[in-house]
């Protein structure tokens, strides 16, 4: 499929509410939050509300999971962006936190995200041109651009045993 701006992708999921607890929502402690996202042809992912709202503390919680979207979006736009410029990456990880502050009316809104990636270059690779393109990386990542949240980036870097 192609839109006015490219092609167009489109990503399903489906999610099932687990939580019943033989009450239904008869009351706010009456049932889990309990739930499973899934998607066609690849595990289930156990999910609940952050334990700060009931949740199961063993579940992934949809705040975990933009976060480590954003995360994995950035990374793999940075491990694009450096194929291409010929910048040898041998390891990558991100430590992320993203920052939710709670409206007086029990809504809420993520303040911001920052991501702090390690980098293990291949020796000789350029690291300031590696570190220049964490802003494009930053640009182009779908996930970024599809929040209105800040997403800042500290890379660090080290070089690989050569």
């Amino acid at each position: 499929m192609t839109s006015a701006g490219g092609r167009e992708h489109r990503y399903q999921t489906a999610l099932r509410w687990t939580g019943n607890r033989g009450q239904g929502t008869g009351s706010y402690r009456a049932y889990g939050r309990e739930h499973t996202i899934e998607v066609a042809g690849k595990a289930a992912i156990r999910g609940s509300s952050d334990p700060a709202f009931r949740g199961d503390p063993g579940c992934h919680n949809p705040e975990e999971l933009l976060v480590a979207a954003a995360s994995a979006c950035h990374m793999l736009m940075y491990l694009h962006l450096c194929a291409d410029a010929g910048i040898v990456v041998t390891a990558y990880e991100d430590a992320a936190t993203g920052v939710m502050v709670e409206d007086a009316d029990g809504g809420g809104r993520f303040r911001a995200i920052l991501l702090t990636p390690r980098i293990t270059l291949a020796p000789g690779s350029d690291r300031e041109r590696a570190r220049a393109l964490h802003a494009e990386a930053h640009h182009r990542c779908f996930v970024a651009n599809s929040l209105s949240t800040p997403i800042s980036c500290e890379p660090s870097f080290t070089e690989a045993a050569g």
